[in-house]
């Protein structure tokens, strides 16, 4: 198949490489891509939220399938302009990405279709919210509605902190049209994991669990990040809820948006929280009674988790995807190989926060050659100091590589990972290391 990839990070680099292990060998193209989709696609410079672009790109290139990565060209109709123009598209249209673009469309429906998550209320006026606060208890979640970067969700220890993001966000402006609206939600106690389905607008097949760490630094300190690493699986997803999550959370939704007149086809993304005696041992169990409640969905592929969860999928890739987004999915297009994967983000010094951009980037092939997979997340090329022919790798984000292992236990996937990262040099580059510790911490 002719297949063009959407977006220019680790997930977007991840899926064209699980896509060129296909048996039946692809033609890929990557919009934007990175320096790593280079050495297995033929990148194309069209912006991933370029809608016009990609459309252009699609009319004059007739791909079998267009397969979106990033949440922002979904929300504004990427795939709508696409089945327009009669090119599958793998992701939800623009009404179905209101999933991941509007948290209180989000609860609406997670309310409509009965599917346990925390309490939250919506307010637009700052002393209201304020007022609202004693009715949750501390700590407390405040949550800007729209698409904020990753950075619109404030876990509030104090009604000091609570009513300061309040205030960032109704008064301030400081998402801007994202955070017009403010959501004031439960906290939810437990361990986090994520769990990926595919959708095809009326099945769902979950892909194997994964758990990220969004804590910039070791033992979970520091602030959130985009996510500083990933494994799979996570053993606080263990088998006997897989069943629970399709049946009293993925479905409902599908069934629910079905309703509301939207055939949601892609991923959908459920974030977890899932309240065990392993987890939480004393710790309240949600308001919905539920010990698994959900947290957030998104529209698409998580990153890192995409990293370290498709590495682990057998069979036709590629297959998978265009049968999701024709409506003609299966149990068996999902194979699963019975091995753990990790990967571990190195990332620009300074990140979350300011950070340089073009340092070069030395040990991939070593990294490769310790069996390792290095997926680019913010890398360039640029033509060679040394005046010597070719081109060197250099940063260009906050999170520059995701290294991955694979193993037959999770440890030895971990081992390998940081093995990789090792051979790996740039200035000023970090990463934590201690991945999966709360993998390791249950035992």
């Amino acid at each position: 198949m002719k297949i063009l990839v959407v977006g220019s990070g680790g997930r977007e680099h991840a899926i064209a490489w699980r896509l060129a292990q296909d048996k039946e060998g692809h033609e890929l193209y990557c919009a934007p891509g990175n320096a790593g989709t280079a050495a297995i696609a033929t990148n194309v410079a069209v912006a991933a939220e370029d809608i016009d672009g990609v459309v252009a790109w699609a009319t004059a290139n007739h791909p079998d399938l267009v397969v979106v990565g990033p949440e922002a060209p979904l929300v504004k109709g990427l795939v709508d302009a696409l089945q327009k123009i009669g090119v599958p598209a793998f992701g939800p249209v623009a009404a179905g990405a209101r999933m991941e673009g509007s948290k209180r469309f989000a609860k609406e429906v997670m309310d409509a279709a009965g599917v346990p998550t925390g309490k939250a209320e919506v307010f637009t006026d700052a002393a209201a919210a304020k007022a609202a606060l004693p009715s949750f208890g501390l700590p407390v979640v405040i949550k800007a509605d729209g698409l904020a970067a990753g950075k619109g969700v404030i876990v509030a220890e104090t009604a000091a902190q609570a009513e300061d993001a309040i205030d960032d966000m109704l008064v301030g402006n400081k998402f801007g049209a994202a955070g017009a609206e403010v959501l004031i939600e439960e906290f939810l106690h437990g361990e986090e994991c994520s769990i990926l389905a595919l959708v095809d607008g009326e099945n769902a097949v979950l892909l194997p669990s994964s758990q990220d760490h969004k804590r910039v630094f070791d033992g979970d300190k520091g602030p959130n990040t985009g996510g500083m690493g990933a494994y799979s699986p996570a053993p606080v997803v263990t088998a006997d809820r897989l069943p629970e999550i399709k049946e009293k959370i993925i479905l409902p939704v599908v069934r629910e948006l079905k309703k509301r007149g939207i055939v949601y086809r892609g991923v959908l993304y459920a974030g977890l929280m899932v309240n065990d005696e392993n987890s939480n041992p004393h710790g309240p169990i949600a308001k919905s009674g539920s010990a698994v409640n959900v947290v957030e969905f998104n529209a698409r592929f998580g990153d890192p988790e995409t990293e370290a969860v498709l590495p682990r999928l057998g069979g036709s890739f590629a297959t998978a995807l265009l049968h999701a987004a024709t409506g003609n999915l299966k149990d068996e297009d999902v194979v699963v190989k019975d091995e753990a994967a990790a990967t571990v983000i190195v990332a620009s010094g300074g990140y979350p926060g300011s950070y340089e951009k073009g340092k070069e980037i030395s040990g991939l092939g070593e990294a490769a050659a310790a069996g390792a997979i290095v997926f680019h997340c913010g890398t360039r090329l640029r033509p060679s100091d040394s005046g010597a022919a070719g081109q060197v790798v250099e940063t260009s984000g906050g999170r520059v590589l995701s290294v991955t292992g694979m193993g037959a236990t999770l440890r030895e996937a971990v081992d390998k990972a940081y093995a990789g990262v090792g051979k790996i040099a740039f200035d000023k580059m970090f990463y934590r290391k201690d991945i999966a510790h709360r993998a390791f911490d249950r035992g």
